[in-house]
């Protein structure tokens, strides 16, 4: 059974079998492979490191399901400064199996939680309890307080999350379309990334929302429905009218 950090909730499309791999397929070997050293992904804002930790969660849920051992299958714990947790909040967590934490970078410069980290790094070693860490940059890229912190965070194995190309992000698409039982044309992905911001939290976002518009007129994703339905987006949500539709295709 999954176990969640203090109620946070992981994002059911959040599984390995709905990202689009591009040229990330080492470091998915690595995540989806038996546990080892410590892991550390790094990368730029929306390549995918949060659905990454948490389909890690995610498959080690279901492979304690499957009789993968007794203690506590996986944790998802956002460091992100924006949750409001105090240091003292990661006790008890080296004692999952795996345990992925994220938004690492957002502690860098805090002695106390650098203190925390260096803690659970020791314990966790301890216990042979897998470590996966995502942040912004790489270990040594960030500006740590504590050198012993510092110095066990550089001894992770270090991958990048690769940004997707075009043909990436199409396939992105596609399977989140396809976890919701549908079928997206090419040409109807196509039209979205030549009219909508590129990064894949924005168009998963407008996806959602043609998706539920959809649902609504009880109507297929074409690219004419897509067409009027952002339009309509357009006139309600201000953030969609930074590309606007142009005239002719």
């Amino acid at each position: 059974m999954k176990q969640l950090a203090l109620g946070v909730r992981l994002r059911a499309e959040a599984v390995f079998a709905s990202f689009s791999c591009g040229a990330n397929a080492e470091l998915l070997a690595a995540l989806r492979g038996p546990a080892g050293p410590p892991l550390w992904i790094w990368g730029a804002a929306g390549t995918g490191k949060t659905h990454l930790l948490q389909a890690t969660c995610a498959a080690a849920g279901e492979s304690s399901v499957d009789g993968g051992g007794a203690r506590g299958a996986a944790a998802y714990f956002p460091l992100d400064r924006t949750v409001g947790l105090p240091p003292d909040a990661l006790s008890g967590f080296e004692a999952c199996r795996v345990l992925c934490l994220d938004d690492v970078d957002a502690i860098a410069g805090d002695p106390a939680w650098e203190r925390a980290l260096f803690q659970l790094f020791i314990e966790a070693a301890d216990l042979r309890t897998r470590l996966i860490f995502a942040a912004s940059g790489a270990p040594r890229q960030l500006h740590w307080q504590l050198d012993d912190w510092g110095s066990r965070a550089a001894a992770c194995v270090v991958y990048q999350v690769r940004e997707l190309d075009e043909a990436g992000r199409i396939e992105a698409l596609r399977l989140r379309a396809a976890q919701r039982g549908l079928e997206l044309p090419f040409e109807t992905s196509d039209y979205l990334l030549r009219r909508m911001p590129r990064d894949l939290h924005s168009l998963f976002e407008i996806f959602d929302q043609l998706d539920e518009a959809s649902l609504i007129a009880q109507r297929r994703l074409t690219v004419p429905f897509i067409r009027a339905a952002l339009e309509t987006l357009a006139k309600t949500k201000p953030e969609y009218r930074t590309n606007r539709i142009p005239k002719k295709d």
